[in-house]
Parts: structure tokens; sequence; C-alpha cells
């Protein structure tokens, strides 16, 4: 950033950077020279729900001072002030109340319906999000559900989808079945995944993602897809190996349960399969909805099951104009409607 340059915009990051879940569209953001970042301040934005009510605003006033010190060496402050995650409200209204910059609440999950909050923790997440929404000027929706959920309680609202750019995209050739990416626990529909084996016992299913077994303790279900030898739960794996596996496989499967948080949801998992030219099937979910062109919508276990049998030979035959439309959905094209905003900013500073 220029010496004379005031920051239009200052991302307030969760985590850092490189650890950060929206990291692609922050480093699209950050290549103009009027965006910058800040990592976390210490003890942390999950102060918020660690301390006392009372402490907060003392514990937030401290640390907006902190990272308004490293932020305004010349004096200046920032425009557009974002954040991320309602915990980080507290240290967001101390930096607005100290340079009167606007927020920018960007939406990316539903987090305070987490089934991994306890209802204390879901509370405060709930008050803390309102507090964020009220506050802010524009919230940034990552799915078509966040985005409707914004615009009833009535907040001025931009949808800006996710972004895979750092997922590889190789060649999609080569053999095998059905891909399912991500988290294996709560989420996962458990009933769903023994019912398509059950309709097609012959399927080949690789599960590649961290599995949570204390999560699906009990469960007849699970058990039944844990003993189903088709069904190859690969654990966690690297970007670059979860991608060549998935290039072998005919179709990308969203095993998730129906409930408010997995409603709102766009996961990953569907942009990286539409990458190398492979669909997903889905329950009948809101959030997924916003990725039309790269889903299919099974409303019960019978239809789940047709339609991962009719993507067969997508391993041999890639979409390639989904392909095409996927590698299309980069962090560039995502946060067009934060640019024209900032760009408009730009103009009204003169």
């Amino acid at each position: 950033m220029s010496d004379d340059l005031r920051p239009t915009c200052v991302l307030l990051l969760p985590r850092p950077l490189q650890q950060f879940i929206l990291r692609d569209q922050a480093e699209d953001l950050l290549r103009g020279d009027d965006v910058v970042a800040v990592g976390p301040p210490r003890p942390g934005y999950g102060a918020a729900l660690r301390l006392p009510e009372k402490a907060v605003g003392t514990v937030a006033a401290r640390q907006a001072a902190s990272l308004l010190k490293g932020l305004n060496a010349d004096g200046r402050d920032p425009r557009v002030i974002v954040l991320f995650h309602a915990t980080q409200e507290p240290v967001a209204a101390a930096l607005r109340a100290r340079t009167g910059a606007e927020l920018w609440y960007w939406r990316w999950d539903r987090y305070e319906a987490a089934g991994d909050a306890d209802e204390a923790r879901r509370a405060r997440l709930t008050a803390l999000h309102r507090r964020a929404a009220q506050a802010a000027s524009l919230v940034v929706a990552s799915s078509g559900r966040l985005e409707e959920l914004a615009k009833d309680e009535g907040r001025p609202t931009v949808l800006s989808p996710l972004a895979a750019d750092g997922f590889p995209a190789p060649d999609p050739t080569v053999e095998v079945v059905g891909f399912s990416l991500g988290h294996l626990g709560r989420r996962t529909d458990w009933a769903l995944l023994r019912g398509l084996g059950e309709r097609l016992p012959h399927l080949q299913l690789l599960l590649v993602g961290e599995l949570h077994e204390d999560e699906a303790a009990g469960d007849a279900d699970f058990a039944w897809c844990r003993e189903h030898a088709p069904f190859v739960f690969l654990g966690s794996l690297p970007d670059d190996a979860a991608a060549q596996l998935l290039r072998l496989s005919d179709v990308g499967i969203l095993p998730f349960r129906r409930d408010d948080f997995n409603d709102a949801g766009l996961p990953y998992r569907i942009l990286k399969a539409a990458r190398l030219g492979r669909r997903t099937v889905v329950p009948d979910l809101a959030g997924v909805r916003t990725w039309d062109p790269a889903i299919v919508v099974a409303a019960d276990h019978d239809a789940f099951a047709a339609a991962v049998a009719a993507e067969a030979g997508g391993r041999s035959a890639p979409d390639a104009d989904l392909r095409a439309w996927a590698l299309d959905q980069t962090a560039a094209h995502q946060n067009a409607p934060l640019r024209e905003r900032l760009t408009a900013l730009r103009l009204d500073a003169g």
C-alpha cells in the first residue's frame, strides 16, 4: 500500500490467512493495494464466548486499540472493516467507534445452528450475530439461503458464493464410481448412505474425510456403512490426492442430514467435483441450490440411488460445460459485487 493511500478495506481474519476457509477470496481482495488484512488478536475472538459478558467489551476495546495501532501508523483510518464471524462483533464495534468506518459482515456459515455448540453458546452466538447484522451496512452471503436469511432480517445484502481456486482440477478420466469429500460425523445422513448401499449393492463409494466415530456412536446405520465392503473410508487426504481420486469417479455424493445448519450451507465439495466435470447428487437442501448447474437434487432414498446410478460413465465422459462453468467460479468472479462497491467508495472519496 502506497504511503499516501488510505486503506479502503480491512479484513479481520478470524484465523491466519493460510488456515482461513475463505482464503481464496481474501487473497483475491488483497491483490488490491488499498485492502489489508489483520490476523486474530490475543486472546483470540473466541474470548467473546468464553468471558463473562461484562468483560467482553473491555477486552475488545484493548484488542481494537492494538489492531488499530498496527493499521494506521500514519494516522489514517480505514473506510470499511470486514468481519467474518459473530465472535468478532465486539472488536469490530470497537474499531468502528474509533474510526467511523462502515462494517461489512461476511456470512459464510450459519454457525449459531451448528450441532457442536451447546445451548448457552448458541444463545450468545445468536445475540452477537444479530448485533453484527444490525451494525453492518452490508451483509455478504456465501449461499443463496444465507442471502435469504439476511434479507428476511432487513439487511442490505450481496451474494458472493465460495471460490475453490486452490483446489486442483486435473484432467478427469479413468475409473471408479462414487466420491464423497468432507466431514463424516454428525452432519452425515448415515441412513441415506445405507439406503444407497442397499439399493446399489455394487456401488463402490470412496469416502475421503476425517471420520468422527464418536459423533455416530450407537447409530446402526453408521455401523452398517462401516461394514459394507464397497464403502471405503480413506480418512483425510491432501488436496492433490483427493483431486486424483475425484478424477477417477463418476459422481460426487453429498450425504448430508436435512437440518437448519446443513440447509443453509454451500459445501465446497460440490464446486470441487464440478471442476472435474462431475455432478454431485444432493438431498433437498436450500443452500446447495446456489450451484444448480452442478447438482442433482434427490428428494428421498429411492431418488438418490436412481440419480447416482444415472451418472454412471461420468469418469470416461466428464461434462466439459460443467467443468468450464466451475473453473469460472473464481475468487475474482465471486468477489465482483464487493469490488464494485469498493470502486464506488474510492470514487466517492475523490
